[in-house]
């Protein structure tokens, strides 16, 4: 059982988890970020798109 502890304690101590837990934060931020610059730009097209289809004639 002690030896469980010590594995515990160095697990705890070790650099590696909380790297890999930024990363993973990081690419959460940033993944975020890109699907609302996405939404935007979106919208946007969408809004440019129906301003010309009013300008285009229907040919009728």
């Amino acid at each position: 059982m002690n030896a469980f502890w010590r594995r515990l304690a160095l697990l705890l101590k070790s650099e590696e988890g909380p790297t890999a837990t930024e990363y993973a934060v990081m690419l959460a931020v940033i993944s975020m970020g890109v699907i609302v610059a996405m939404v935007s730009f979106g919208q946007h097209v969408n809004n440019i798109y129906l301003s010309l289809a009013g300008t285009v004639p229907t040919g009728s």
